[in-house]
Parts: structure tokens; C-alpha cells; sequence
């Protein structure tokens, strides 16, 4: 049964559904443990890396998929999506870390939290559906094509002082660093990425992400004997131990609970007003990224989703995540369809993702700090990459209508020269406006083939009467209404008529020569009861309506 659109908002709806109200078998566990575990090792890695790409510490990210990935899993509506840190996000949480620190990155998390949660409650799920195509493959588009420019960096081990914020001057950056190209980190970045290309044509179950990585570390220890010096986790990032003493890497400790203001300057209204932008911005594109990943599972499963359940899931879990260092997290599409492939049957499968993670931040802490960051750099130009979407671009480039091109094109570049959020502003304002001027074009008006006096003009109006489309077919019909005394207007292909059809209606009427009366015959539904609410009364010798149109003649 499709619940997707359920006005009713349930909690805990995709684990209620899938172990409770379906039986919940020992076969069903060892799928979901299997499954659990394959994207642990995929989201292991990622999570550290798209912790470095947003502007913090890699713990931050393994927080993330431990501490949102299970409360997400368990409250949300989507029994396959597996949550956690996301490269959509990385465009808009790297300039907030840089800017308010750590403790304003999950200020901010913690309130697009609640803006997802309020989402979720006004049952906004549905409106995902009134994002067009080109858009969202504008912005996402965009989106890869930043975090890709921003890997340069680590994967060719340039040296810059600081990176500029805006993208162009990023890109002059990164093309003035070249001669600081590093050979060591460039090699570690090009094997790693290119295992990461070759290993789906093996035909292997096993992800590529751990082939990839060991490879990477492989051409390190090749550098290191030689003695070249390669830059890793545990020499770029560092903590502070109890004892004061200063660690290098990832601390091999669980999350601790904190506020998350407590780590900067405290909680003031004012660092709220200046993170409301970025946090309004992170539950929009949570919220686009979760549903979408939503609709592609249910594709891929034949199962659906709960909508606003699903926000609500996302909502909680921004909001908990933040108290245990966790950054801004959403369903991740590729780890998702990840879990389906491997046999998930069940949200368990994602509680059990989690587990791993936090067990491989107790156990393997010390080795995770070995990591090259040219590999973590190669995985996020991978990721980036699949992101792109690049073969659906190119479909619709060389299929879709002009004014497609346009809008994805438009989405694209504003979501890599300014901002997310204001790309996906003008991309829905500009589709909304070229739908309405390709429906206008619909509307139009044709002449009923039926006897009449020569002082007589019968015509059809074919299409939507609404304010984009209503003054080009009284202007037309006022010019071929010259010398005509009656004029009926047929009226059974109009389907919609608004506010700005009434008025050019009224308009019409009120233009017509002295002794010329409209007849109108045949009203449908909702142009009758919005020609009611307009008070559109019949007048004497100029307008009347009719139930036939035998009646009108």
C-alpha cells in the first residue's frame, strides 16, 4: 500500500513496519548484519573524509554516521536509507565551520533539526514532488562540481597559504599552487582513484572503497621508506588527551555528550540570527536529499516511504547528533542503494552500520590515522563524480526542451559562483515561469464548424483560462469579433479559470461595442464555481450563460 502520501504522521514508521507488522525473521537479521556491515566499510572512510571537506576534525563524521545513522534509522519513514554525513552538504557547512568554528557548525545542525522537524509536522513531505528535474540535476551538478574543485588541494598536495572563499578565485588559487605540486601525494591520489574506477568491472560484492584505500596506503609506505614525507590524518589533525597531553589523528573514545555551544563562544540571539541562513539552507537540501533518496529506494525495492515521517526522522536526528559532536546529517543516496544491493531488508541494517562505525572508532583509531589525505581526496573526487550525475546531464542536454537546458544550466552555474539556496530559488522561479508560458501556449481559441447568421460568431476556448494565457484570448477574440452582434463562446475544454481569466473576462465584456452580447455555454465545474465566487452575474443584452450550447445559438 502506498503511505507515502499518508496525511497521517506516524513515528518510527519504517521499523514498525518492517520488523513489527512484517515478521522479523533470524534470516532477515544475517541479511541486515551483511548488509549493516558492507556499508560500514564503504561509510567508514567517507564519513572521515567529508568531515575534512566540511572544515573539521574526522571524528566529527564517524559521530555523525554512529550517532545520527541509528536515531534516523530507527524514527525515520524510510525502512532502506542509511544516514549520515552527505557531500551536498560539504558547500555549506565548510564556509560555517570556517567562519563560527566547530561549535557554530553544530548550532546550526542542531537548528535545521528543528526546521526539518517542523517540516515533517506541517506534512511538507509531499512538496518534493513539485521540484522539477532540471533543478535538482542543476544543483547537484553544481554541488559535485564544487566539492570536486576543492579535493585538488589535498589529492596534488599543493601548498597554499589559505584557499579563497569564492570559486573562482579558488580556482586561480589552485592554478597559481600547481608548482607546489607533491609527487608522493599525487601518486597516493591517482591509485587510489583509479582502483576506484577499475574495481566495479571485477564484478566483485566487495565495495571498492577498502581495495581503494589500501592501495593508496601501499604507494604511501613505498614513499615513506624512501623517505618522503606524505601528509595523513594523524599529521594534520590533533586532540587534546585528559592528561593535557596533545594525540595524534582520531581520538579512540566514543562521543561525549556536550553542548554543542559550550565548545566556542557560548550561545548568544545574535550567533543565532547569523547561522538562521545556513541552517534554513541545510534542512532545505536535507530534506530534497532524504526524499529523493526516498523515491529512489522505493524504485528500487518496490516498498514505500512515509514522507513526513521520514523529515521527522531526519529532524530528531539533527537535532541529537549535535550533543555527541555530530555534524549535519541526511539519507545518503550512494550508501543507501549500497544497502539495498547487499540485502538490507530492514532499518536494522542501518542501526547495524552504525554499530560498526563506532566499533571502528574504539578499535582501529590508531591505524585510521595513517590514512593519506590524497586517498580520502581521491574518494571524495569519486563521490563527487557519482554525484554529478554526468551521464543524466548530457541526456537531457541532447533531449529535453530548451527551456530545461536552461533552467538546469542556470541551477548549475549560480550553485558553484554563489549559493545553494539561491540557485534553487531562481531555478524553481524560472521553471515555474516557463511552465507557465509552455501551458499558456496550450490555450488557444478554434471555431465550432455549426451554421450561423453572418452577425454571429461561435468559438471554442481550448485550454487552462488563467491569467498568463486569458489577455491573449480576449485580444485575439476582441479582433476577430469585429462587426458581430453575438458572439457565444464555447467553454467545455476549460478546465481552469483564475482570478486574471475573470478579470480579462470582465474587461471583455466591459469593451464590447454597443449591441454585441456574449453568450457563454457549457462551464465546467471549477470555472463555474470561480465565475460564483467572482459574482459574475449575466447582464442584460451582454452577457449570459448557457447549459448547451443549442441553447446559446
Amino acid at each position: 500500500m502506498n503511505t507515502s502520501g499518508s496525511r497521517r504522521v506516524r513515528l518510527f514508521s519504517a521499523l514498525i513496519d518492517a520488523c513489527f507488522h512484517e515478521k522479523y525473521s533470524l534470516p532477515r537479521l544475517l541479511k541486515d548484519a551483511i548488509a549493516g556491515v558492507t556499508v560500514g566499510i564503504i561509510a567508514i572512510p567517507l564519513a572521515m573524509a567529508l568531515a575534512i571537506a566540511s572544515g573539521v576534525p574526522p571524528q566529527y563524521g564517524l559521530y555523525t554516521s554512529a550517532i545520527a545513522g541509528i536515531v534516523i534509522a530507527i524514527c525515520g519513514g524510510s525502512r532502506f536509507s542509511v544516514s549520515g554525513p552527505t557531500a551536498a552538504f560539504v558547500v555549506i557547512l565548510f564556509p560555517v565551520s570556517q567562519q563560527f568554528g566547530l561549535s557554530g557548525l553544530l548550532l546550526a545542525t542542531l537548528m535545521s533539526g528543528f526546521i526539518l522537524l517542523l517540516m515533517g509536522l506541517a506534512r511538507f513531505g509531499r512538496l518534493i514532488e513539485y521540484i522539477p528535474l532540471p533543478v535538482t540535476l542543476g544543483f547537484t551538478s553544481g554541488i559535485a562540481i564544487t566539492i570536486g574543485t576543492m579535493q585538488f588541494k589535498d589529492f596534488f598536495g599543493l601548498t597554499m597559504a589559505t584557499v579563497p572563499e569564492h570559486y573562482l578565485s579558488k580556482v586561480a588559487a589552485l592554478v597559481m599552487a600547481m608548482p607546489t605540486l607533491d609527487f608522493g601525494d599525487a601518486a597516493i591520489g591517482i591509485v587510489t582513484l583509479g582502483v576506484l574506477i577499475f574495481w566495479p568491472k571485477l564484478g566483485l560484492r566487495v565495495p571498492g572503497h577498502l581495495p581503494a584505500l589500501l592501495a593508496g596506503c601501499a604507494v604511501m609506505a613505498i614513499f615513506m621508506q624512501a623517505g618522503h614525507p606524505v601528509a595523513t590524518i594523524g599529521s594534520r589533525f590533533h586532540y587534546l588527551l585528559p592528561d593535557g597531553s596533545q594525540g595524534n589523528g582520531i581520538p579512540a573514545i566514543l562521543p561525549q555528550f556536550t553542548l554543542p555551544w559550550n565548545q566556542g563562544s557560548g550561545l548568544s540571539w545574535s550567533l543565532v540570527q547569523a547561522l538562521l541562513p545556513a541552517a534554513f539552507s541545510m534542512a532545505i537540501l536535507g530534506a530534497i536529499e532524504s526524499l529523493l533518496c526516498a523515491v529512489v529506494l522505493d524504485g528500487m525495492t518496490g516498498k514505500k516511504h512515509h514522507s513526513d515521517s521520514e523529515l521527522i526522522g531526519q529532524g530528531i536526528g539533527n537535532i541529537v547528533s549535535p550533543f555527541f559532536g555530530g555534524i549535519t546529517a541526511t539519507a545518503a543516496i550512494a550508501r543507501s542503494a549500497a544497502n539495498v544491493r547487499a540485502g538490507a531488508t530492514s532499518p536494522v541494517s542501518a542501526i547495524i552500520h552504525s554499530l560498526l562505525v563506532i566499533l571502528a572508532l574504539l578499535v582501529l583509531a590508531p591505524w585510521l590515522s595513517w590514512l593519506p589525505l590524497a586517498a580520502m581526496a581521491a574518494l571524495l573526487l569519486m563521490v563527487a563524480w557519482n554525484m554529478s550525475e554526468a551521464h543524466k546531464v548530457v541526456d537531457l542536454l541532447r533531449r529535453a526542451p530548451k527551456d530545461d537546458i536552461l533552467v538546469m544550466l542556470t541551477c548549475m552555474s549560480l550553485t558553484v559562483l554563489f549559493d545553494m539556496v539561491i540557485a534553487i530559488t531562481a531555478g524553481i522561479v524560472m521553471a515555474s515561469l516557463l511552465f507557465m508560458r509552455r501551458i499558456a501556449k496550450l490555450t488557444r481559441l478554434t471555431e465550432v464548424p455549426v451554421e450561423t447568421p453572418d452577425d454571429m460568431l461561435v468559438m471554442r476556448i481550448n485550454g487552462p483560462l488563467f491569467f498568463a494565457a486569458a489577455e491573449r484570448i480576449f485580444s485575439e477574440l476582441q479582433s476577430r469579433s469585429a462587426g458581430k452582434k453575438v458572439i457565444v463562446l464555447l467553454w467545455d475544454r476549460v478546465a481552469v479559470l483564475d482570478a486574471g481569466g475573470v478579470n480579462a473576462l470582465r474587461n471583455f465584456i466591459d469593451n464590447l461595442t454597443e449591441g454585441t452580447e456574449v453568450r457563454i455555454a457549457e462551464i465546467p465545474f471549477q470555472p463555474l464555481k470561480t465565475l460564483a465566487r467572482a459574482r459574475m452575474q449575466p447582464i442584460e443584452g451582454k452577457l449570459s450563460f448557457y447549459g448547451k450550447l443549442e441553447e446559446a445559438l
